[in-house]
């Protein structure tokens, strides 16, 4: 068997397949984990919260099984992100209110990688409630981005980016309403996937339609992802919007060498600033896909109304899950979860009959662009890396933003839409940060989507950058 070491560098893939055949098995890698976690996690905070003997004590059982018969990830350790429920594991939501929180039943998107062959082995750090696209939290502290500590790693999944980046994890969970999945695999340098509605069946909360927000894969390469996104999907009738997995798994798919013919690029969607040195080292890897002999077009489909309408159906989403909270315990609450709940209640039926009309009508543009384009491409953010003691950004370009997330416009923008993206590793700044390409195709576009990311990948060739040690 390989090392401590050897094993943390590996992929998921190769991981999956050493386990399969009986080479190495899921107790070797909880301790190879537990050994890294000791080693970096108190120069980063990413992963708060451990349970690796309840991880082992579901590794002995698993492991009762033939190394064939456990799944398809066949015992491999996994984060999960501190807003979801795992049974017998403490789980906060980065908020005092549920600091001491141990739920006795696991969301569904964790029993769906646990019948996948999913071992959880630690929760990942996350701001409170996912508010918020830079990770900290009054119960745990500031998470920090391991290629400088003194930095921010985003959010909301920044506990889960930074556990791949350094090696804590092969596979990290996340959830995205405006980027955070997205954002952090930016400023981390690894790949996180926003996937399409009801893809990854979750435990519904306050509402069977919240459509803003879904859970999705984390990962250091693309196979990899592609690996993980394929054991959390698939339809659960616990979750009415679920859907079933498609015929053909998408690490097939991500294999399979199939290349777009014409893609789209656009630096700012029509809807924000962009730091300048973010929008050229994007904008020169996207185009690198003509080196394949794909066309690439500068092009966006109308979104106009994605700051508004999605302000709108925030708050809104804000107020039938939180309001409860601002009634009882406002004292616990950070002032911008406070002030988003308000806003939620204020709405009008008017408001949200505006917003839902507006996200229809650029849901509709969006699906008719991808008529012409098999891609689009944009930054996944549109800064780099910045002090982890800033709460939000709060301009860009000299354009000062309205609220705490508008900075995070590049992202939402496409949440409305229902549209896949995926944050892909695309090259460093002059300071040596990583720098995400967002990367979107049309509903349901996932298996298109990861076979261009994978294409992508290979050309620019910064697969393996990760895992590192934190540097400050």
């Amino acid at each position: 068997m390989k090392s401590d070491h050897e094993l943390i560098r590996a992929t998921a893939v190769e991981i999956a397949g050493r386990l399969h055949s009986g080479e190495i098995t899921p107790l070797d890698l909880l301790d190879a984990l537990e050994s890294r976690v000791s080693e970096i996690d108190a120069a980063v905070n990413a992963l708060p919260i451990l349970c690796f003997d309840r991880a082992r004590d579901h590794a002995k059982r698993l492991m009762l099984k033939p190394p064939g018969g456990r799944g398809r990830l066949g015992g491999m350790p996994v984060a999960i992100k501190d807003l979801i429920d795992v049974a017998g594991v403490r789980t906060t939501q980065g908020s005092r209110i549920y600091k001491d929180t141990v739920p006795t039943v696991s969301d569904l998107v964790v029993q769906q990688l646990e019948t996948s062959g999913g071992i959880v082995y630690a929760k990942s750090n996350t701001p409170e409630f996912g508010a918020g696209a830079n990770t900290f939290n009054d119960v745990f502290g500031a998470t920090l981005n391991p290629w400088n500590t003194k930095l921010s790693a985003a959010g909301s999944s920044g506990g889960s980016a930074v556990a791949l980046a350094t090696g804590m994890a092969w596979l990290a969970h996340g959830t995205d309403m405006g980027g955070s999945l997205r954002n952090p695999a930016s400023f981390c340098g690894i790949v996180g996937l926003r996937p399409s509605l009801g893809r990854v069946a979750g435990t519904p909360v306050a509402a069977i339609d919240r459509t803003l927000s879904v859970n999705g894969p984390m990962a250091r390469n693309v196979e990899d992802l592609a690996l993980l996104l394929d054991a959390m999907c698939g339809e659960h009738a616990a979750d009415p919007l679920s859907s079933l997995a498609p015929a053909t798994p998408f690490l097939e798919s991500v294999r399979s060498g199939g290349k777009p013919k014409r893609i789209a690029y656009s630096s700012n969607l029509g809807v924000t600033p962009v730091d300048p040195e973010i929008a050229v080292i994007t904008e020169k890897a996207a185009r690198r896909f003509t080196e394949a002999g794909v066309i690439v077009e500068e092009a966006h489909p109308d979104l106009r109304e994605a700051h508004e309408c999605f302000g709108t159906l925030r708050a809104f989403d804000f107020a039938i899950t939180k309001s409860e909270l601002l009634r009882g315990k406002r004292d616990l609450l950070k002032p911008e979860v406070i002030w988003n709940i308000e806003k939620g209640l204020a709405l009008t039926v008017e408001d949200m009959e505006r917003a839902q009309a507006q996200r229809l009508a650029m849901t509709v543009r969006t699906i008719e662009f991808f008529e012409t384009y098999d891609l689009l491409l944009t930054p996944a953010t549109i800064v780099a890396p910045f002090p982890v003691e800033q709460r939000f950004v709060a301009e860009c370009a000299g354009v000062k933003f309205d609220t705490y997330f508008q900075w995070l416009a590049i992202a939402y923008a496409i949440t409305l839409t229902c549209c896949p993206a995926l944050s892909l590793p695309c090259g460093f700044t002059a300071k040596g940060l990583p720098v995400g390409l967002q990367m979107i195709a049309p509903p349901r576009g996932e298996s298109r989507l990861l076979s261009g990311a994978k294409m992508l990948e290979d050309i620019l060739g910064l697969r393996g950058t990760t895992p590192i040690d934190p540097r400050t």
